[in-house]
């Protein structure tokens, strides 16, 4: 038995020589490929990719609404979160300015 990619399921068995079923999710894979994934990568200035939990560095000075001063370049921003359902794809908490959504294009990882 292998576990499945998908759903994580202890359940995955071999159907083929080389190609494994979970039975409760009908997810279908090959244990010697590698897994391609659904979402997509979500990548920093650099074009590193980035992950939850992530440190991050703001690259340049970023207005905010309702705020009287942006975001400052230099500003680190620590344990991230990836949103893949928006174009801020990144939810934080930065200091003074509390909880708000970045685009991942305007930090680097730190």
């Amino acid at each position: 038995m292998k576990t499945c990619p998908k759903c994580e399921s202890p359940y995955g068995y071999a159907m083929h020589e080389e190609l494994y079923v979970c039975p409760e999710c009908a997810h279908e894979w090959n244990p010697q490929q590698e897994e391609i994934s659904d979402t997509p990568k979500i990548l920093d200035s650099n074009g590193n990719e980035l992950q939850d939990g992530d440190t991050v560095i703001v690259i340049k000075d970023l207005p905010v609404k309702g705020a009287p001063k942006p975001v400052k370049a230099g500003t680190k921003v620590k344990n991230i979160r990836l949103n893949h359902f928006s174009d801020h794809n990144i939810d934080c908490k930065i200091d003074d300015f509390g909880a708000m959504a970045l685009k991942s294009e305007f930090v680097r990882k730190g």
